[in-house]
């Protein structure tokens, strides 16, 4: 291939750039306008496109490719074309018909996804790929970008623990161009000083502490989760995904001194009593300070969750002390829990589900103005007032082999801000499930702590 030199000016020549004075999407005057979409019209330049990102790269890194809608889809096509790596194309919005999929291809969890796109500004259209990607139970670790504008896009992606890999930057551009005789002087110096005067500003801020938000908290359960949580110094609640009233009652006494909550799902206890299972749960609650979390994910009319609430066999009402609920019901829905805290579901990350980003957006106003509601579970980061439960962290994931840290402590505390670790597996079928939780206990808190340090977000 031609230098990295040479290869700009062959693209340059399809009218990539253009100076003059535009007025970008968000209302700025720019002296510059990008457009790489010329470069799919021209097979040669896309090929060696393709192999300069290429060269950038760690390539045992990735499983898949996906590019960022639109003009970013024929590179990472060609880059899969070149380096055999799978390509997975993903919509700018799910179908409203068929399969009403927003990710298409053939991939499996858990594999790691390089993000290709080609002109990274603020970073934002990045930031919510990756979650719509993330969502799907893939990692994303690494992003390759052909121009970076240099506003503060790069900055922010990296603050949030991603690797970006650029390949030019318009510094770089403007510095090959005034060589060739393509700008002057006065040009340069007119693009210089929009950057430095159109950067995206960074302040340092701090994650609320868990005092902090006690002390901003509205509901009495999430204070006794927070007063609990600095307690005992434990962010842990363990999941009792077991079928028997021994099983359960052996479980709580175990980890009962590590956690702030056990999570139950009562009906799945094959020879449940209430006298037999329930009382002496809530006392070894009592004995070891935690609260009881019921895992029943209600989900229908406001009359049919109240009865499912307060009467049957379970009466989860007399002894839970706060329940995970669906809001699809709406906001009435949520009315009857009126002696408990509510978990809402604002999204799942299992495959194919149907809590698509126009159900979470909504599934978030009912929550975030329900009395009822002291958190969610959540994919994403919530509101500072909310409390955000995150299930499905195991150590067993703290390394691939692929550079990639996913669903452990520090993993769900730095990318989602996450206030509490929900463990199953990793405890309830460990060898010696004390030991275990004492071990996830001391992995979360310690995960807490290193978030308190100030890191870097737009302001």
């Amino acid at each position: 291939m031609e230098s990295k030199k040479e290869f700009f000016l062959e693209c340059y020549k399809l009218g990539i750039i253009k100076f003059g004075r535009f007025t970008l999407k968000s209302g700025i005057e720019s002296p510059f306008y990008v457009d790489l979409r010329p470069l799919a019209s021209d097979p040669k330049i896309l090929k060696n496109l393709a192999n300069y990102l290429l060269e950038m790269l760690p390539l045992d890194n990735f499983d898949l490719i996906c590019g960022v809608p639109y003009a970013a889809l024929p590179m990472a096509t060609a880059m899969s074309l070149e380096s055999y790596i799978p390509l997975i194309i993903k919509r700018k919005e799910a179908k409203n018909y068929g399969t009403k999929k927003l990710i298409e291809g053939i991939y499996q969890k858990g594999q790691n996804c390089l993000l290709v796109e080609d002109v990274i500004t603020s970073g934002k259209s990045l930031i919510e790929t990756i979650a719509e990607v993330e969502q799907e139970d893939l990692k994303v670790a690494d992003i390759v970008v052909v121009l970076d504008r240099e506003q503060g896009g790069k900055q922010l992606l990296e603050s949030k623990g991603y690797r970006v890999h650029t390949l030019f930057n318009i510094s770089e551009v403007c510095e090959i161009l005034q060589e060739n005789g393509e700008l002057t002087d006065d040009e340069v110096k007119r693009i210089q000083d929009f950057l430095l005067g159109n950067h995206i500003q960074f302040e340092e801020e701090n994650r609320l502490s868990y005092q902090e938000k006690f002390e901003n908290a509205q509901h009495s359960v999430s204070k006794k989760l927070l007063e609990t949580a600095l307690a005992k110094e434990s962010n842990l609640i363990a999941s009792a995904d077991v079928t028997t009233t021994q099983e359960l009652l052996d479980l709580a006494e175990k980890v009962g001194p590590h956690v702030i909550a056990l999570k139950t799902h009562i009906d799945i206890i094959s020879d449940f009593e209430y006298e037999k299972t329930i009382v002496p749960l809530k006392a070894l609650a009592a004995k070891h300070n935690f609260l009881l979390m019921e895992d029943r994910k209600f989900a229908d009319i406001g009359n049919t969750q109240e009865l499912q609430f307060t009467s049957g066999v379970f009466k989860i009402t007399d002894w839970a002390d706060f329940v995970t609920s669906q809001v699809i019901g709406g906001f009435e829905s949520l009315d009857c829990f009126k002696n408990v805290g509510v978990v809402a579901i604002i999204g799942m990350s299992s495959k194919g589900t149907l809590t698509t980003n126009a159900y979470r957006e909504e599934a978030l106003k009912i929550a975030s103005s329900h009395p009822n509601v002291i958190g969610g579970v959540s994919q994403n980061p919530l509101p500072a007032e909310m409390l955000l439960f995150t299930p499905g962290v195991n150590l067993a994931d703290s390394g691939d082999g692929k550079g990639q840290q996913y669903n452990t402590p520090d993993h769900v505390f730095k990318m989602l801000h996450t206030d509490f670790i929900i463990v199953g597996r990793g405890i309830y079928k460990a060898e010696n499930p004390e030991q275990a939780a004492a071990t996830y206990k001391n992995a979360g808190w310690n995960a807490y702590l290193n978030s308190l340090e100030k890191k870097v977000t737009q302001s």
